[in-house]
Parts: C-alpha cells; structure tokens; sequence
C-alpha cells in the first residue's frame, strides 16, 4: 500500500511497506461497518488492521439484546487474524457510522495491546499516533511472566 501522508511504520512493522495508504485502510473498515449489526444502538463500527505479513483484517460491531453481551468491531478483527494465521497487527483504522476516523474505546486498546504492542499505529482524528500513546503504562503478556 502506498501513503500520501508518508507514516512510517513502528518498530513492528514486519514485512509490510514502509508506507501506508490509509485511505484504502479506512475504505476497508467502512466495508466492514457497512455489515455491522447495530438494531439498538445505531451506531456501526467498523474496522481494519494491516497484519506484519501484509494481509489485511477487517471487523465490525455485532449488538445483542442482552446488550452486556454485544461485541466490538475490534474482537470480530482478532477473530478474524487468528483465523487466518495470527501474526502482528502493525497499522489500524476504526470507522463510525458515516464513515469518520474513531478512536477505539479502553477495552479495545488493551484488546489491539495485546495482537500489536506499543508500537501499532492508529489513525485517530488527531492523526497517526501508536498505541502507547493511546494506551500508555499498558498491561500486557510480559506483566504475567514477573
């Protein structure tokens, strides 16, 4: 993928390109958002994470009506990673409803923590920042091997 902002990937950034074409990215997330299922809130999410091979995964919200037991477009993408091989998230994107940069809520940063590290960029409406800036003095599998 090809960047016209010219972000440089973090420290995890695998194989994938040395460029980003968060566009294309966020296009994804908002093909994912489009197949959220949202009856009681409406407000669809979706998302999209490049992984450090260069397959790209994708997720959206899926409500239910015992409301506690909704999912998050962030776990439908891990899902989706482990499905398809695992590997390292290294550049993520989420969408809303009309299709503008969200930020992920608590619970999912620690979710992306643990499937990127410090180091995944996400595309936020302050712009590209990694996520232990959004997550910072993050727990993480390290904690549980002191």
């Amino acid at each position: 993928m090809t960047s016209s902002s010219g972000d440089s990937p973090g420290g995890s950034s695998g194989n994938v390109s040395a460029t980003v074409d968060w566009e294309a990215l966020r296009a994804v997330a908002r093909d994912a958002m489009s197949r959220a299922y949202a009856p009681y809130s409406g407000y669809p999410v979706g998302v999209a994470a490049l992984v450090d091979d260069g397959r790209t995964v994708s997720g959206c919200n899926v409500e239910n009506a015992s409301y506690g037991l909704g999912l998050c477009a962030e776990c439908g993408l891990v899902s989706q990673l482990q499905l398809t091989g695992g590997g390292r998230l290294t550049h993520f994107t989420c969408v809303d409803g009309r299709g503008e940069v969200l930020v992920p809520c608590g619970r999912c940063r620690q979710l992306l923590y643990e499937f990127g590290g410090p180091d995944l960029l996400l595309e936020t409406p302050a712009g590209i920042l990694p996520l232990s800036k959004m997550l910072p003095q993050a727990f993480g599998p390290g904690h549980l091997t002191k």
